[in-house]
């Protein structure tokens, strides 16, 4: 069997192929479509991965669950572009390469992290799934990356950075389970939900390893380079953040991370044998270098 990372790339590079499909004939013309393109190109492509790997544990057809793969990645991609504008993080470097209102400028960011959610929800509407599987996905998907979650996380993470004293463990828990972890266990319990099964394991899952990347995230924040993560580094120190390894310490937040890692193995009991990958994904989440 080929490893994890060859799989998990190729994975992306379908995603990534199916963004540039839908979004090349326009790209000569559009400088918002190429930053589209550009926004979703690179990165570990985990959100997509967790949506073909639960798909194939119900039995669902990789093309049939592709489009849900790439409506994910493609939103995360928003999220990214976003971030990285100055009227948040103000960042000049993701995956390795210039934030996208760098190589471009603010407006086209802007629109392009725009148009890469309604592409997002196009995605999902127009994937050849069950009515009620669609209508079931969107409905998530909407609140996974709305205020009940991606936004309303990264709305607290702003105002925690003014705040008259840090977050506590958890607040910091709450706000990255939306910021962090809602697209995370959505994506993990994708498959369930295109298959009409119970999607309780597979959210349980995700929500343990949501929050496990996040807080490897934070690890890395102190750990790692900007080479190796491709972006900038030691920001939340520099800030004065609390995160988790400001309230833990390094070891307390490693800890936390594997245990984590056992929820999340655990949750993955009733399917036995066949949920190895999500198993070696987990393994993956808090053991990456990037």
């Amino acid at each position: 069997m080929q490893s994890l990372s060859t799989r998990m790339a190729a994975a992306a590079a379908d995603v990534q192929a199916l963004i540039a499909a839908h979004l090349s004939p326009l790209a000569a013309a559009s400088p918002v479509a190429s930053a589209m393109i550009y926004a979703c190109t690179g990165g570990k492509g985990l959100r997509g991965f967790l949506v073909l790997e639960s798909a194939r544990l119900h039995g669902i057809a990789y093309a049939d669950a592709l489009p849900v793969a790439a409506a994910v990645e493609a939103v995360h991609a928003y999220s990214l572009v976003h971030d990285d504008m100055p009227a948040m993080d103000d960042d000049d470097l993701r995956r390795g390469r210039p934030t996208v209102h760098r190589q471009w400028d603010e407006a086209t960011a802007l629109l392009a992290g725009d148009a890469l959610q309604s592409l997002g929800f196009e995605l999902i509407a127009t994937a050849a799934l069950p009515d009620s599987a669609r209508v079931t996905l969107l409905a998530g998907f909407a609140r996974a990356a709305g205020i009940h979650g991606m936004v309303g996380g990264q709305e607290a993470d702003i105002a925690a950075e003014t705040a008259a004293r840090p977050l506590s463990l958890d607040q910091i828990i709450a706000l990255q389970r939306g910021k962090t972890g809602a697209l995370i266990t959505w994506s993990a319990s994708a498959g369930a939900v295109m298959a009409g099964a119970d999607a309780a394991p597979l959210r349980a899952f995700g929500d343990a390893i949501g929050l496990a990347f996040q807080i490897t995230d934070d690890i890395l924040d102190v750990e790692g380079s900007a080479a190796t993560m491709g972006k900038a580094v030691q920001k939340d120190a520099a800030a004065g953040k609390a995160t988790f390894v400001s309230l833990l310490g390094l070891q307390g937040a490693k800890d936390q991370a594997l245990a984590l890692l056992q929820t999340a193995d655990a949750a993955l009991i009733p399917y036995g044998a066949t949920a190895a990958t999500l198993r070696e994904t987990a393994q993956f989440v808090i053991t990456r270098q990037n």
